[in-house]
């Protein structure tokens, strides 16, 4: 298990959440997942973050299997010895460079990449 960090943004406007950042990078720490939530395509979605060193990759929180969330609870997610992300629901593994399933039952899929920049210290929309 990993623990994670889980934020909220509570954006009105959708034009508002491109002002906001998603996360303070010092918030995640290299190899932690994170959760959050933004506007993509004027719908509130939660979206996973993963940190590698001083990258941040960005997925919408959801198993190409089943449509279920990744997370085992609000922010919390597992990541297996291997180093890939499990979902909690059945066991999918992903690993963490593309997001694609390399085990599990929805193997050769893959998450749906939500593009994100690191600058000024926080995590953006990109």
């Amino acid at each position: 298990m990993n623990e994670g960090v889980r934020t909220s943004l509570n954006n009105a406007q959708e034009g508002a959440a491109a002002a906001v950042p998603l996360l303070a990078l010092e918030r995640l720490p290299d190899g932690a997942f994170a959760e959050v939530e933004a506007v993509i395509d004027g719908d509130a979605e939660s979206l996973l973050l993963y940190r590698d060193g001083d990258h941040v990759r960005a997925w919408l929180n959801i198993c190409p299997h089943a449509g279920r969330r990744l997370d085992w609870a609000p922010g919390q997610f597992l990541k297996s010895k291997d180093g890939l992300l499990v979902c909690a629901a059945h066991g999918a593994s992903f690993e963490l460079r593309g997001g694609e399933c390399v085990a599990g039952p929805c193997r050769g899929e893959a998450l749906r990449a939500v593009e994100v920049t690191v600058r000024d210290g926080a995590v953006w929309l990109a």
